[in-house]
């Protein structure tokens, strides 16, 4: 599935960072993208660029994703579907203070990155159920994305790591289970990539950050995680597997 042409493509997160570097590279090879993210304004912009469609949803709405399925299948095959939104959080299990980690900030990252993921996951694999085989058999590829906080999480990350271990847990099973249909799950677990989020730290904090990861020493950019889910997407014997993207990196406590 290098060459897209004819086929639709599904990529939440869309509207920046990892999801926006995705719904341009799928784009190049031919694919019509639906962006699917909260932010209309930003979102409808990159849709746009693309040559695509916007569909605003929020991950954990079943039925605003499941018509962003729907917006995807309507015109072509729905061959691959890369799930980018999340959300992150920092507090520890017991605060400096003695307080304990708020129960509801614990559910709602759970919320949104695992149950979130696994939403997309199996509404996209149901809209790809009715392609038409390939040679291999194969009717599309489903990829996640985790985080290396799932096998390192730091001092703070209870609930980020725990909902990335979920992605993890899940990529193995959710492929199993996807087998019959030939729909293919991968997960990408990224370390330190420069997104929006990143970019609003100081030259010099980015620059330390940077200085952790073994090689090379940069920060990992929206760029090097598009390639590797067309790698995925182009590959057909991936399947049932995490990439670490990470340039070898393994996180410290703190």
């Amino acid at each position: 599935m290098s060459n897209l042409a004819g086929t639709s493509a599904l990529v939440t997160g869309g509207a920046s960072g990892m999801g926006e570097a995705t719904a341009r590279a799928l784009a190049k090879q031919g694919a019509h993208v639906v962006v699917v993210d909260r932010d209309a304004a930003k979102g409808s912009a990159v849709a746009s660029a693309v040559g695509g469609t916007f569909a605003a949803a929020d991950v954990t709405d079943e039925d605003a994703v499941r018509k962003a399925v729907e917006a995807a299948t309507s015109g072509a095959p729905l061959r691959a579907a890369v799930h980018c939104a999340g959300i992150g959080w920092v507090e520890r299990t017991v605060n400096r203070d003695g307080t304990p980690h708020h129960l509801e900030t614990f559910r709602k990252i759970i919320e949104v990155n695992l149950i979130g993921t696994f939403n997309v996951l199996r509404l996209a694999a149901a809209g790809m159920t009715g392609n038409q085989p390939d040679a291999d058999g194969s009717r599309g590829v489903v990829i996640n994305t985790a985080s290396v906080a799932a096998y390192e999480g730091q001092i703070g990350q209870a609930a980020y790591a725990a909902s990335k271990g979920g992605v993890v847990s899940l990529t193995l099973t959710a492929a199993r289970d996807l087998s019959a249909a030939g729909i293919r799950v991968c997960t990408i677990a990224p370390g330190l990539i420069d997104t929006p989020l990143l970019g609003t730290l100081p030259d010099e904090a980015r620059a330390k950050l940077a200085e952790t990861v073994l090689f090379p020493k940069r920060l990992g950019t929206p760029d090097d995680f598009a390639s590797l889910a067309l790698q995925i997407v182009a590959n057909p014997y991936l399947n049932g597997t995490v990439i670490r993207l990470d340039a070898g990196i393994r996180m410290t406590p703190k």
